[in-house]
């Protein structure tokens, strides 16, 4: 096992390329099970979580290669229904391959998942929406069964915006008879490109990116090729570096409609924030002034970003209060911020903090993939030597992390946890 090494203090300057989206990527490549043919995908990041989906869609008789940036996914001879809780495990979302299997196999049986400790995060949404559109779910032994000789459109509404239950549902219904309107959707950018890669595969869907969106079952669909949009949280933690280091980056590919909230959020901290078509540019400066976050759900403030905003509060001119509403255990990086001398103090889903001068290099452990994020990001700016373990949650989801930090110039290095 890896750990990480930041010896912080250096302000942080230069540009970066954004990866595509790991959160894109994932629902998308599932969905080249929803047809029989070739798919191409290109901007995909090079992570633990694709390389995950792609075993998991090679054990279904997919041929998945990898070339470059690039994926290519030959699904014409997939057959087998099963998810096994082996690789399920090591990522929740796994499950959303339960709707496309079923569409298109009619059966499917998917290991309940696993995951980062960041709460529950059930999937009863998924499968009272599946039993909605005709499937026979049961529960044995570990796993969900679900059967449907033909899925059938109706209207579902979610008790709360769901990312995975609507990207699930939405590529179920694709194929079923007749029209399913999915209410209180999920809105994030990356449910839109999984719709506009559906619709290139000869779906109609309509109204993503909205609270309602409509699903028009169609006969067949066909593969096609797609590309991975930019990942919005990989570009909000180094607007956050740049914001917490006093630096300027230049972050390039970036898709700055997504990250509205992030940038208002930063911009009344006192950074000075650039925007072009395709490209952000923040400039930071002392004093950082305190602000006050709250989780919500798209195009609200991310729940993926409060760990690495309350870094910059940390340090920050005054008292900040950050409200998480998504998930219930996503404070668990405090303890370890705490270690580090940060000043907060936690009630129920608020977060106080009292920012300081300055943090002080300490031993942490990352718990999940964002908490992982957020303690590179408070080494940069601590005094010291930081050193953090566990950090194969970080592969999960960010693309050479420790490689573009150093371009950006910062002392930061991975070494064997055991000589670290």
């Amino acid at each position: 096992m890896d750990a990480i090494l930041v010896k912080g203090g250096r302000a942080l300057n230069g540009e970066i390329r954004v990866s595509g989206a790991k959160n894109a990527a994932l629902p998308m490549l599932a969905a080249s099970l929803l047809a029989g043919g070739k798919f191409k995908f290109s901007n995909v990041p090079d992570l633990k979580d694709i390389e995950t989906i792609r075993q998991l869609l090679s054990t279904m008789g997919a041929e998945v290669d990898r070339q470059g940036d690039s994926v290519h996914i030959d699904t014409r001879n997939v057959e087998n229904f099963e998810a096994p809780y082996d690789l399920v495990r090591k990522m929740r979302a796994s499950v959303l391959v339960l709707g496309p299997l079923l569409a298109r196999l009619k059966r499917a049986r998917v290991s309940l998942p696993g995951g980062c400790a960041i709460g529950a995060r059930p999937i009863n949404m998924h499968l009272e929406g599946l039993s909605r559109l005709g499937a026979r779910i049961t529960l044995e032994h570990g796993y969900v069964e679900a059967q449907a000789d033909r899925l059938t459109g109706d209207e579902i509404f979610f008790d709360v915006p769901t990312v995975t239950g609507t990207e699930n549902l939405m590529m179920a219904a694709v194929l079923a008879n007749g029209t399913t309107v999915l209410r209180n959707a999920a809105r994030e950018p990356e449910i839109l490109a999984l719709a506009e890669m559906l619709n290139l595969m000869g779906a109609d869907v309509s109204g993503a990116g909205s609270p309602v969106i409509t699903i028009r079952g169609v006969d067949r669909l066909a593969p096609v090729s797609a590309r991975i949009i930019p990942d919005r949280i990989e570009a909000g933690t180094y607007m956050v570096a740049a914001a917490l280091t006093c630096g300027t980056i230049r972050i390039t590919d970036a898709e700055p409609d997504h990250l509205k909230a992030v940038i208002s959020k930063l911009r009344e901290t006192g950074a000075k924030i650039t925007v072009k078509q395709d490209a952000i540019t923040v400039t930071g400066k002392r004093p950082i002034h305190s602000v006050d976050i709250k989780t919500l759900p798209y195009p609200g403030f991310p729940t993926d970003m409060q760990a690495q905003f309350m870094v910059l509060m940390s340090v920050a001119n005054g008292l900040s209060v950050i409200s998480e509403t998504i998930f219930e255990n996503r404070f668990i990086h405090v303890l370890e911020l705490q270690r580090m001398g940060a000043d907060i103090q936690v009630s129920g889903n608020h977060a106080m903090v009292k920012g300081i001068e300055k943090l002080s290099g300490a031993p942490v452990m990352a718990s999940d993939l964002r908490a992982s994020a957020s303690l590179v990001l408070a080494g940069l700016v601590a005094e010291g030597t930081t050193q953090i373990s566990r950090v194969y949650h970080l592969d999960r989801g960010y693309e050479s992390i420790e490689e573009k930090f150093r371009k950006l110039g910062a002392n930061i290095e991975r070494v064997p946890e055991s000589s670290s």
